[in-house]
Order: C-alpha cells, then structure tokens, then sequence
C-alpha cells in the first residue's frame, strides 16, 4: 500500500509523507519515516525529487526472533514533528508549493558538502542550489565543484583540466556549467610556425597534456614515415617541432597513437614498407632523452591498420577491427597492459560482435565502457559506410557488445533524434560525462562533415542531438588527425582539402570559454 502510495504522488507531482516497516539484519523490527519532496526547476517543471529518510525503532510485537527463547521488549523512540520538518511560509508571487528545513539542514556544511553534495551530478548540484539560500551559498564554493567534478569525470580528466589555463580562470563552477550545456561551444582558426617535413599525410596523432604529437604518415610516393613533431599550444607562439629520438620504429601510416599514464605515448600497427604491422613501441616524451622502446607482447593480433584504438586506465591499450591482408576486414577487440613486465594480449571473448569494419571510433565512458561508432563495415557480400553505434562494459566478467543503433543487430535500441549519416574516418570527441561528440570523415551522399552530433550512451534512451556552433568549421576533418587537448578543445589539424594537409593551419574545437567574463 504505501509503495503504491508513493507511485502516485510520483505521477501526480505531489509531496509523500509516510511509514515503511523495515527490519535490521538481526530480524528487530524498526520505522522509516520517508517523507519526499518535489523540487522545481526554473520552468516550474519538476526535475528532482529530495528524500529524507528519518530511522526509529518500533513498537510492534511480532513473536520471538528466529532462534530466539526469551522475548526482550523494544524501546521506541518517539519524535514530534517539530523535530523532524519546520514549514517556512512563502511570500506572494512565489512558488505555491510548500518548502521545508529537515534535519538534513542540521548536518554541518563540511558535511553536506564532502558526504552529499560532492557526489551529486553537475546538473543536480544546479539543481538544488535552487532549493533555499544555504544551499545556494554551498554550491557557489570552488572546492565543492572540484570535488563534484572529480567524482562525475574521473581523476584522470580533473587533473587534465587542471592544466589549462583557461580552465583555472574560469573556475570549476563555470567549466562545470559550460562543458555540461556546450553553452560556449566554438571553432575557431589558429595559424602556427614551424613545419612538418617531408610534407605527408594518414598520420596520427594525440594529445599529451597541452601538447599534440603527431608521429609517422604517408609521404610522397607512398613513403612511410617515422619521424616524430610536437605543438605545444600553452606556448605564447605555438610552433611545430621535430623531436630527435632514439630508437624510431619502422615508419608507417595507417596506425594508431595513444597517450598512457600521462606522457607515455604508444603506437600500434599500421602498414610499412614491408606490408601491414603489429609491433608496439612506446615513448615516453618526458624523458631526458626520448627513447622510443618495442613492447614484446605475447600472443598479439594478426597485422593491420586502419583500425581503432584507445586507453584505459592509463595503463591498458584497447585495439578493435581494421583491414588485414587481402583487404580482410576484422571485428575482434584486443586488450594490452603496457605497464606489465611481459605483456601479454588478451582478446575480449563475445558470444556476438558486430559486423567486421575499418575506419570506426573508439571512445571510452563511465571509466571501463567503450563506445564503437561507424566505419566502413561489411554487409553481406558488400562493405558500405555505418552509423551504428554499439557499447561494451568491460568491467563486467563477460563483456558483450550491444548496440544501440541498427536495424536488425542484438538489443538494438534505434534511438530518437536525427542522426548522423553514415561516414568513416571520423572524428570522435569524448567529453566529461560520457558523452561522445562526432564529426568530419568520409560522408556517404551530400551531407556536411562539418556537422556535430552529440550522443550520451548513459541515458536511459539514448538520443543523438545535432549541436549548431559558431565560427567557421574546417572542410574536412580526418580521426587520426585530431585530439582533444586538456579536456576543453579538440584540435582538427589540416583541413584545405582531403589530400593537401595544411599543417600550419588548424582548427580548434573550444569547449569552454577562453576567458572569464
């Protein structure tokens, strides 16, 4: 009776006052009183509901506990009301609807700030600074947004965020509110010095703090490169710079770059002068003197490039699809922990994956989630551009693929919104939250690459929204050439034309406000 109770003020609206029996795990018998209570937004919609859960033991005689021979009373505590809600009368032209202090309010604000709010979402800590003036005031303070931060995106993205600039004079309210909404979303064009010779293109690269480090590409003739260039945008002017290693690998295109464990760049696969590759070297860009190292892994999968790759953990390579000989395309996903004294791979065992591809996205969510997005897939006896999206938890002891987009796929959830069309070698942007931005690539029909679509896999129904940003986007943008530096912007590096790669022209991607205003 009182859960269905509860159902029905949910739907109606209404705030719910009432009893629950409960038992502790000894079998004694105690109260909750639960009392819920709406919370409006700036609508006068309701977007959150406050519970307050107050514990009591009960008088009730229910026999003997099991194993038990004597019978000992149980005290009962009684509360009045008074102790328990103090109604404040609400002025003309406020909200009609009735707020109250609880004895949630008797909690010091150490404590509603270190052991409730900081674990609140940043849209429900903008939420319930609505609800009266202490809370209000709580939420202005920066070190509760931190804390909140830190615990929606994770450490690694906190500490990346606390290396920009830009973000430190924001504060991490403003970041917060900004990244959440993309109220500030913008591209704009920078030029820089330097130059990236012999001039190439089907590179990778990657972000290593406020740097981007592109490594290897394809030069005049099909020529591999190995050679290694560094931007640091944090510089008053930014320019490109070789970096003079030891021990380069093989010189490739078509492969992957990844950053680990902060300046621990790796790269994987790609094609050669001798034809498709699976070693792994790491370089740690830090180091006094750069020295690029092989990683020796054990039982590693077969040769390819144009795969996907990405990090977890900091430690963990991820490696999923690509083309192998013959132009065999691929749908396994491979695990490698760099940091181990003898790597070994692991393949990530699935009762169903989905249809071999190459081109696609990874992108990682909710710490251990990956995200696959498009690429140029098989269907039936064809390969055609894709635009399904599937997930897979690997935190869980068996992972399984799911899809949340497609026709015709397992658990296949075809969610509302327009989406993008399909397209391979994309760009695929992760922001805080899980939410995964996409766009550019080879585009099927006559659609813009220069389209952005957002998606967040951890709605209940996942839907894609196209988001329209200001200032001139690049003509073309290409996966491997683009990344995301210090959580706030992503870097789109060429751009004139598909197969002229004007490396001192790029376009960034601003996330966030460049000032505080």
């Amino acid at each position: 009776m009182v859960v269905s109770e509860i159902r029905k003020c949910i739907d109606n609206g209404t705030e719910f006052r009432g009893d629950l029996l409960n038992f502790r795990k000894d079998g004694s018998p105690l109260m909750n009183k639960l009392h819920l209570t709406p919370i409006y937004g700036d609508d006068e919609t309701i977007t959150h509901y406050m519970g307050i859960q107050f514990f009591t033991n009960a008088n009730v005689d229910l026999g003997p506990l099991p194993g038990s021979l004597t019978k000992e009373p149980v005290r009962s505590t009684r509360f009045t009301p008074d102790n328990f809600f103090r109604p404040i009368s609400t002025g003309p032209g406020q909200s009609n609807f009735c707020r109250e202090y609880s004895s949630l309010f008797q909690l010091t604000d150490e404590v509603l700030c270190q052991s409730i709010l900081s674990r609140l979402s940043p849209r429900d800590i903008a939420s319930v600074s609505s609800v009266c003036r202490r809370l209000y005031l709580l939420t202005r303070n920066e070190d509760l947004w931190r804390m909140v931060c830190q615990n929606a995106w994770g450490s690694e993205t906190t500490r990346a965020l606390e290396t920009v600039p830009a973000a430190k004079r924001l504060g991490w309210g403003r970041l917060a509110r900004e990244l959440t909404t993309l109220e500030a979303v913008a591209w704009r064009k920078l030029t820089v010095g330097g130059a990236v010779e012999p001039s190439r293109c089907n590179f990778s690269a990657c972000a290593v703090g406020n740097r981007v480090v592109l490594f290897g590409g394809e030069g005049v003739n099909m020529q591999p490169m190995n050679d290694t260039f560094v931007l640091d945008l944090n510089a008053s002017n930014p320019e490109w710079r070789h970096v003079n290693v030891s021990s380069a690998p093989p010189g490739r295109w078509g492969h992957t770059l990844s950053c680990l464990n902060g300046s621990l760049l790796v790269v994987f696969g790609g094609c050669g002068r001798q034809g498709l590759l699976n070693d792994v070297f790491t370089l740690d860009l830090d180091a006094k003197q750069p020295t690029w190292r092989e990683i020796p892994g054990v039982a590693p999968p077969v040769p390819r490039s144009w795969h996907s790759s990405c990090t977890l953990d900091g430690t963990k390579l991820v490696v999923s699809g690509g083309c192998a000989d013959s132009g065999v395309l691929l749908s396994d996903t491979y695990l490698l922990d760099v940091t181990m004294d003898k790597p070994v791979w692991r393949e990530v065992p699935a009762s169903w994956t989905p249809p071999s591809r190459l081109g696609h996205s990874m992108s990682v969510y909710g710490g251990r989630k990956i995200l696959m997005f498009g690429g140029l897939a098989k269907s039936g006896p064809l390969r055609l551009r894709s635009s399904d999206v599937f997930t897979m938890d690997l935190s869980e002891e068996e992972p399984c693929w799911r899809c949340l987009t497609g026709s015709g796929m397992p658990g296949a959830g075809n969610p509302a919104g327009a989406g993008p069309p399909p397209r391979l070698d994309h760009v695929a942007v992760s922001l805080p939250g899980g939410r995964v931005l996409i766009f550019g690539g080879s585009v099927a029909g006559l659609h813009s690459a220069s389209q952005l679509y957002l998606l967040d896999p951890t709605e209940e129904k996942p839907t894609w929204r196209i988001l329209n940003v200001p200032g001139r986007p690049p003509r073309f943008a290409w996966g491997h050439s683009t990344c995301v530096v210090g959580g706030t912007k992503a870097i789109v590096l060429g751009g004139q034309t598909g197969e002229e790669w004007m490396l001192t022209e790029i376009h960034e991607l601003s996330l966030a406000s460049s000032t505080k205003i």
